[in-house]
Parts: C-alpha cells; structure tokens; sequence
C-alpha cells in the first residue's frame, strides 16, 4: 500500500507530462475501441446481407450439383430431408433451380429461375423483406414474377408489364410460358441483381416439367451454433447429399472477414507500440530525473524489487486513467454510432465482391471490442516499461549520490 500511495504521488509530480502520457493513451483506446466496434458493425450487417437474404448458414445440394449444375440433379428426398432437419432444430427449405430467357418488349436476357417454397423461406432468409417496388411473391398468384433490380432497369419494365420466360423443360420440350412483373427487389448481391427471376415453386414446376425433388435446401443462420456443429448436424441428417457452409459457399466473404480482424488487432498492436514508446520514453525521463531519489530509496533499506514494483505502479496507474476516461468518452460516441450510424445512402446497392452495401453503417458493440485494445494497451505498456523500471531498480545509491 506505501507503494501505491508514493506512486500516485510521484506521478502527479509532473503533471504536464502525466497529463500528457494519459491522454495519449486514452486517444489510442478511445480509437482503437470505436475502430473495432464500426468494423465488427460492417463485417456484421455484410455477413447479416449476404447470408440472411440467400445463402442463410448452409446449404444441402444433391451429389454433384455443386460441381456440374443441371436441372436434372436433384434431390427427390427433399421434402423429407428439411423435415429432418426442421425436427434437428434447423430450419430449412428447398429451392427449384434453372436458367432460362426472359424477353420483354424489343429487350431480352439470361436469367437463373428460382421457384420458391413462399412460406417455408420466409422462416429461413429475409429476401421477402427486400422487394424495392411492388409485391413479394403471393401462392395465390403463381403468374407473378419478382425480379432483381438491375435485371428489371435491363429489360426496361415496371410493374404489370409482360415477361416471357423460355427454358427447356425436364422432358426435354420447351418450356414457355407468360408472366408479368409483380414486385423489383432492392440491391441484394450482384447475381440476383444482374439476372435473379424468382417465382413460385408451383409456377417453376409446371413450367419445367419439375414434378418433385429440389435442387437446393436452404439453411437457416444460427448465430449461436459453430459452424462446424452446425454442419455435423445437417450432414447426419442429410444422408447421402452435400452439405456445405457459407464459408465454403463464398469464401471470398469468408478471408475478407477473418483478414479483416486480423488486420484489426495488428493496427491495435501498431498503435499501442506507438503509445508504449511515449510512455516509454516519459517513463526514463522520469527515472533520471529521480535518480538521487531512488538512491536514497534503496540507501534506507529499499529492495531492486520495490523500486521496479513503484515504476511499473505509475505506469499501470497511468493507463488505468486512459481506460476510464476512454471508456467514459466511447459510451456517448458508440451510442451515436450504433442507434444512428453513418449514412451511407449514396453507396446503398453498390456491389462489393458480389455483396449489396447496405444503407446505413452502424457500430456494433460487443465485450470484445473493449477487452482486446485494453488488453492489448496493458501488455505494450508492460512491456515499453520494463526498460526505465530495470535501470532504477539497478541504480547504485553511491552512484545515485553523485549524479548531477
């Protein structure tokens, strides 16, 4: 406790540089904090984007699918296997896949046809929620048709215009038949954009000659569940089909977010060791501007050990300030950013790697994002400290005496 006591004093012995010392470090965690929690709220709402609207936290394909996609590879069993699953604690729901023509007017374009099961899905992914102009997909209207907003702008139409969708049809007939435009999805990633034509899953089948099976069953995300677990689980139940993560499923998402954090904690480390050579360097100002001091110190009776314990208290006192005052400063600031956010409109459907941006970037405040800079500041600190706290612990009291 004496220690303690003539730490605080000796600290506030120069005030200007203690001052000084504490607000840097309070500006490094106060940065690196609200640096952390805007990234963890953009990798969150692009991982909430990407997965929550079409991919969700799996998928289960037929054998082979993946490899060489074709109407013909299906599975015949999905009806019972999203049971399974659904009785496994994961809900699930199937998807009919083709590719076709569409064409309306004078203007035409490549499409992936999508058939959806409209009430099973909208447990699974939010997809329904992102339609921009008119109407989600309704059972009782199998003759419309939801289109992505960038293949709607290309083909030139607006709601109740006429689309002709052609295919070939499982039996190997063509497959035609008239739509008409029922609803234009909001930016949802740049595929579904550019050519996604979503209809019911009834329409789908009888317009393919599809009488039963899917191609594709989707996985609702659990945020709570590992992926790992959350496979081994929908593989038990999946039987002799492929079952795949969203991180197999679109990797590129998957290194941007684990580079992303990993480059978070090296700008951590990088500013922290910025900050420790400050205190670093504050600290042996102080140690030789002290020198006669810590000689009469050890001269009555004080041990090496006392002498680095009273540095490394000062120092630790210092960053102790810094936190508090950086955690009482980021509460009003990460307020802000997470009920309002950055506006970031004038981006709102522009595609990065294939991904929507969304409207408005949000912080997102977890533990983590106040541990990992605190702890990372600490052990800088330790660190950057051991130098000046090491050469007054050997200072000799003759010696010290006789310092000028």
């Amino acid at each position: 406790m004496t220690l303690v006591k003539m730490a605080w004093r000796n600290m506030w012995r120069n005030r200007r540089r203690t001052i000084a010392t504490t607000s840097a470090l309070t500006l490094a965690l106060l940065v690196t904090v609200l640096y952390s929690s805007m990234l963890e709220g953009f990798l969150g709402a692009m991982m909430s984007d990407s997965l929550d609207y079409e991919v969700g936290g799996a998928q289960v394909f037929a054998r082979g699918y993946q490899e060489k996609p074709s109407l013909y590879t299906s599975m015949e069993d999905s009806v019972a296997v999203v049971d399974r699953l659904e009785k496994a604690g994961l809900p699930a729901s199937g998807r009919l896949l083709g590719a076709g023509l569409v064409a309306a007017g004078d203007s035409s374009a490549g499409v992936q046809l999508r058939g959806i099961d409209i009430a099973r899905e909208a447990m699974v992914l939010t997809i329904h929620e992102q339609v921009h102009n008119g109407k989600w997909l309704d059972p009782g209207d199998p003759s419309g048709v939801v289109l992505g907003h960038k293949l709607a702008n290309t083909l030139g139409v607006k709601i109740g215009d006429e689309l002709v969708v052609l295919s070939q049809a499982t039996d190997g007939s063509l497959a035609n038949e008239i739509y008409y435009l029922r609803g234009v999805l909001r930016g949802v990633g740049d595929m579904t954009d550019r050519s996604g034509l979503f209809m019911t899953a009834p329409a789908f089948r009888e317009l393919m000659f599809f009488p039963r099976g899917a191609h594709q069953i989707m996985i609702k995300r659990q945020p709570a569940m590992p992926l790992p677990e959350l496979k081994e689980t929908a593989q038990g139940v999946a039987g002799p089909h492929d079952v795949q993560t969203w991180r197999q499923l679109i990797p590129l998402l998957s290194t941007m977010i684990d580079s992303s954090r990993g480059m978070v904690m090296f700008m951590f480390f990088i500013l922290n060791v910025v900050v420790g050579i400050v205190i670093a360097n504050a600290m042996l100002m102080a140690v030789f501007e002290r020198i006669k001091e810590f000689g009469m110190f050890k001269a009555l009776g004080a041990s090496p050990g006392s002498v680095l314990l009273l540095i490394y208290y000062e120092s630790m006192m210092q960053v102790m300030m810094a936190i508090i005052i950086g955690v009482f400063l980021s509460i009003p600031l990460l307020w802000y950013l997470s009920t309002v956010g950055i506006d970031m409109k004038s981006m709102a459907g522009v595609s990065a790697m294939g991904i929507a941006m969304a409207s408005e970037w949000k912080a997102m405040v977890t533990l983590q994002s106040y541990i990992s800079p605190m702890a990372m500041m600490i052990f800088v600190v330790s660190i950057a400290v051991i130098y000046p706290s090491v050469k007054a612990a050997l200072i000799k009291p003759i010696e010290a005496m006789r310092y000028n």
